[in-house]
C-alpha cells in the first residue's frame, strides 16, 4: 500500500462503509453531510473513462477474476442453483449496470418480511424522488432499432400502450440549450458542485463502462460529493473480519483488511486493522451475505440466524436473440432504451452491447428447454439440423453486438434461495421457501421467439442453462432482509443489524421482497431512508 493508503488505515473513523455501490455511496454522502468522519472500503479498483475496456473481448479490463490478474468491473459467480452477474470497482454496480431506474409496482411494498414494518410506498416516495435527482434520471430521448422491434412485439400483443422509453441515469444533450451529443459541459446536476460531463453518444456500451463521461455512475454524484465533504475512499482492499469492541460493539469495531489485488508468495499480504465507531455493510448481496455469514460463525455470533436467507433472483430470464441480417445495427442506442409491461406481473427489456463487444457469443447455445440435459441437448441439436444454414450464418456474423439483443425478462412473482458457507468458507446456495429460480420461464421463451421471428433471428441462452438447468440473474437480492425482530430478519425497519450497536446494511442484501424491476433505484431510495434516520453528529455531542 502507498503512503496515502497507510494514512487512511491509521486514522480512526466514525463510520466505515464496506462497499461503494448504490447503498454504500448513499451512506458515504449522507453520513459525511451529518458531520461524521467516513471511510469507504472497496475491493475493486478506481476507474477513469480510459480504464474501461473498448469491448468485452478485453477480459482483463472487463471481468473481475483476480486469480488471473483480471481486475475489471464485472464479476461472474456460479452456484448450484443460479449464476450471478455483479459489479466491482469504485462505484460498484453502477459501473456495469444498464442505468435503468424503475419504481416497483405496489406489491413490492406490501409483501415480504418488511411488509408490516411501515407504509413503505408512502414513506419511500420522497426518497425515490431524491434518488432520481441524485442519479440524474431522464427519459431516454432516442429509440433505436432494438427498441422499435420491441414496439412491434407490443403491437402484436395488443399492448402498445404498455411500451415506453426507459428512465435512465444518463446525461443526454440538452438540445434546447444548443448542446450536441458528446459535447463536454460544466456540471449539469449540482449547481457546479459536481464534475463536468459529456452527453451520450448512444453507442450502446453502457455495460462495459462508459468511456465518454455520459453515464451517471456513482463516482460522478454520491461518491464525488461525499469526497468533497471529507469522506475517504480506500480501493483494492478486502474486508475479512469485523470485530466488536465489547459484546455488542457499543465501544466500536476493528475492521481487519488486506489487499484484494496484489498476490505474494505468502498469500495476499499483511492484514491491517482500522478502528471505527460504526459500520455500514454495503458490499452487495454476495459480499455482504458472505461477510455476515462468516462473522456469525466467528466474531459476531449474536447476528440473526436469518443471515443468508430470503435470497431472491428477481425471477429473471436472459435470452439472446441474434440475426444474420446486415441491414440494421442493433448495437446503437443505450443499454436499455425501452420497456414493455407484458402483463401485471412481468416486463421485458431489450438490452444491447456496444459494437465489437461479442465475447458473450462464446457462452451461448440455441435456446432449448426440457426436463433433463439429454432432452435439452436433443432439442438443441434438432434445431441445428432443421435450420443449419441460418445457424451457420449467425455463427459467422462478424460483429455479434450489431446483430444481437438480450431479452431481459423480470417478474414480481416470488421464489427464494438461501446462502450458506461450505466447509472451506466459500458461499453456496441452498433451497429456501418455494421453488428454486427457474431457468425456463415459458412466458419469457414465447416473447423471445416473437422477437426473434420479427428480426428473422434465433434465440440463444447461456450454455449453463442447457447443461445444468441453471438460471441466471444480474439482480441477486436478499440475505440480510428487514424483519420485526431477529427471528424474522437480519436488520430492523431502519436498516440496523439486530444484536449490534451502530451497524447498518445498505445494499441489495437488504431488499426484502421481489421488486420485479431493475433494483438499483430501490436500493438507492431505501438507503436514503435509512441514512435519514441517523442523527447528526452534533446532536450526539
Amino acid at each position: 500500500m502507498n503512503a496515502v493508503d497507510l494514512e487512511l488505515l491509521q486514522t480512526e473513523y466514525d463510520y466505515v462503509v464496506i462497499g461503494s455501490g448504490f447503498g454504500g455511496s448513499v451512506s458515504a454522502l449522507r453520513l459525511s453531510e451529518k458531520g461524521y468522519k467516513v471511510l469507504v472500503i472497496e475491493k475493486g479498483k478506481w476507474f477513469t473513462p480510459n480504464d474501461f475496456p473498448k469491448t468485452n473481448w478485453q477480459i482483463q479490463r472487463w471481468l473481475w477474476i483476480p486469480l488471473i490478474k483480471a481486475q475489471g468491473i464485472m464479476r461472474m459467480s456460479f452456484f448450484k442453483h443460479i449464476s450471478v452477474l455483479s459489479g466491482v470497482g469504485v462505484g460498484g454496480g453502477s459501473l456495469v449496470y444498464a442505468c435503468t431506474l424503475s419504481i416497483p409496482k405496489p406489491e413490492f411494498f406490501k409483501t415480504g418480511s418488511w411488509a408490516q414494518l411501515n407504509d413503505w410506498e408512502t414513506v419511500l416516495k420522497p426518497h425515490y424522488e431524491t434518488a432520481y435527482t441524485m442519479l440524474g434520471a431522464q427519459i431516454n430521448p432516442k429509440l433505436c432499432a432494438g427498441d422499435e422491434v420491441l414496439r412491434t412485439v407490443a403491437q402484436k400483443m395488443g399492448r402498445e400502450n404498455e411500451f415506453h422509453p426507459s428512465k435512465v441515469a444518463i446525461f443526454f444533450a440538452r438540445t434546447e440549450q444548443g448542446q450536441k451529443a458528446g459535447e463536454t459541459v460544466p456540471d449539469p446536476y449540482f449547481s457546479g458542485d459536481g464534475p463536468e460531463r459529456a452527453s451520450c453518444l448512444h453507442c450502446g456500451a453502457c455495460m462495459t463502462g462508459c468511456r465518454h463521461n455520459a453515464k451517471n455512475s456513482l463516482d460522478k454524484n454520491y461518491l464525488y460529493l461525499a469526497q468533497k465533504r471529507g469522506a475517504k475512499i480506500l480501493a483494492e482492499t478486502f474486508v475479512q473480519d469485523v470485530q466488536p469492541m465489547g459484546d455488542d460493539g457499543a465501544q466500536g469495531y476493528e475492521i481487519h483488511v488486506r489487499d484484494s489485488t496484489r498476490w505474494t508468495w505468502l498469500g495476499r499480504g499483511q492484514t491491517r486493522v482500522i478502528k471505527t465507531k460504526g459500520v455500514v455493510f454495503a458490499g452487495g448481496t454476495l459480499g455482504t451475505s458472505k461477510l455476515l455469514l462468516t462473522l456469525k460463525k466467528t466474531s459476531m455470533p449474536a447476528l440473526s440466524a436469518r443471515v443468508g436467507r430470503d435470497v431472491r433472483s428477481n425471477n429473471e430470464s436472459l435470452i439472446i436473440v441474434t440475426t444474420a441480417d446486415k441491414d440494421v445495427d442493433y448495437s446503437q442506442g443505450i443499454a436499455i432504451g425501452s420497456v414493455l409491461n407484458t402483463d401485471e406481473h412481468s416486463h421485458l427489456e431489450p438490452v444491447r452491447y456496444g459494437a465489437g463487444s461479442g465475447a458473450w457469443r462464446l457462452a451461448l447455445a440455441p435456446m432449448a428447454y426440457g426436463p433433463n440435459v439429454f432432452v435439452r441437448l436433443y432439442k438443441m441439436l434438432a434445431q441445428w439440423v432443421k435450420h443449419p444454414v441460418t445457424y451457420l450464418k449467425i455463427a459467422l456474423v462478424k460483429d455479434w453486438a450489431k446483430h444481437s439483443q438480450v431479452m431481459l425478462f423480470m417478474q414480481h412473482l416470488d421464489s427464494k434461495l438461501q446462502f450458506k458457507l461450505n466447509r472451506w468458507g466459500f458461499l453456496q446456495t441452498a433451497l429456501d421457501v418455494g421453488e428454486r429460480p427457474q431457468a425456463h420461464i415459458p412466458q419469457a421463451e414465447q416473447l423471445a421467439l416473437m422477437y426473434a421471428k420479427t428480426v428473422n433471428g434465433k434465440a440463444y441462452t447461456l450454455f449453463t442453462e442447457q447443461l445444468f438447468n441453471l438460471s441466471s440473474t444480474a439482480h441477486i437480492l436478499g440475505g440480510a432482509v428487514m424483519g420485526e425482530d431477529a427471528s424474522m430478519g437480519v436488520i430492523d425497519g431502519q436498516g440496523r443489524l439486530f444484536g449490534y450497536k451502530n451497524t447498518y446494511v445498505c445494499d441489495g442484501s437488504m431488499i426484502s421482497a421481489n421488486p420485479g424491476v431493475n433494483p438499483s433505484l430501490s436500493i438507492t431510495a431505501i438507503s436514503e431512508y435509512i441514512m435519514s434516520q441517523v442523527a447528526h453528529k452534533s446532536n450526539l455531542d
